[in-house]
């Protein structure tokens, strides 16, 4: 079966960057793959995009050295078994609170008899090869985004979850959860997260995070953490943009950074 590049590098210690998408395009999408990221994660929680657009954004990372991921709406087993079966390598679930939550995202992720999840790989077969069937379950990635109040609580059970291959942390709507808004400086949520981190760290599990750039993105890094996405594409589309506008016409003063950051 064709490697997850998420995997594999996290195995030999390596720092994983991960692109990530919220326009419906094909085009982006095989150019942030071909960047020189390592993943490739297609958004369909917050990206203005459905199932046909992943399916197609994915087909164009199958053509790049990344690993094509999705971002699901919610915990929807259905759709989780779907979207892997249209060949996605992870799946980020948000709004993970509680170990149940987990599990059943785990299932979902996981063929009998590790899990629920029903047979049909359609495209996943034709992206990760013949072999599929056989070597998904160590090859897909079940990821639990870590956002709320109570999954910070519950943290210990969440990582005790056999199969949780790595957790995501949301920092926006954490700092929603423990600070009351999104601005700076958040000082709850930011020790939620070292703290989440830490647990993690200790059981040996993966931990990634959403960076409003890539100067945070290197800050994460340099905290611990395994996976970065330094911002999105409609992010780093309007800011490059800003720029192109600030230097014709020589505009000085503060910049203003696109906030749709996750």
């Amino acid at each position: 079966m064709r490697a997850n590049a998420v995997r594999t590098r996290i195995a030999a210690g390596q720092t994983v960057v991960n692109g990530w998408l919220s326009i419906a395009s094909t085009y982006s999408a095989e150019g942030v793959g071909h960047s020189g990221v390592h993943a490739v994660t297609v958004d369909l929680q917050h990206g203005m995009l459905g199932f046909s657009d992943a399916l197609a954004m994915m087909q164009a990372i199958s053509a790049t050295p990344a690993t094509p991921m999705v971002r699901v709406p919610d915990l929807n087993p259905a759709q989780v078994m779907h979207l892997l079966d249209a060949g996605a390598y992870g799946i980020i679930c948000p709004m993970i609170s509680t170990p149940q939550q987990a599990e059943e995202l785990v299932a979902a992720c996981r063929y009998p008899p590790h899990g629920n999840r029903s047979f049909g790989p359609s495209r996943g077969m034709l992206y990760g090869g013949r072999d599929y069937v056989a070597e998904a379950d160590g090859t897909v990635m079940a990821i639990p985004m870590i956002e709320t109040a109570e999954a910070v609580e519950r943290i210990e059970e969440i990582l005790a979850v056999a199969g949780v291959d790595m957790i995501y942390l949301g920092p926006n709507d954490l700092a929603f959860a423990l600070d009351g808004h999104v601005g700076h400086p958040r000082p709850r949520s930011e020790a939620a997260m070292l703290h989440v981190l830490s647990s993690a760290k200790r059981r040996g599990i993966p931990v990634g995070v959403f960076c409003a750039s890539g100067e945070d993105a290197r800050r994460r890094v340099a905290q611990g953490f395994d996976l970065v996405t330094p911002g999105n594409d409609f992010a780093h589309l309007t800011r490059s943009m800003q720029d192109a506008v600030r230097e014709t016409l020589q505009v000085t003063g503060p910049q203003v950074t696109a906030q749709n950051g996750y």
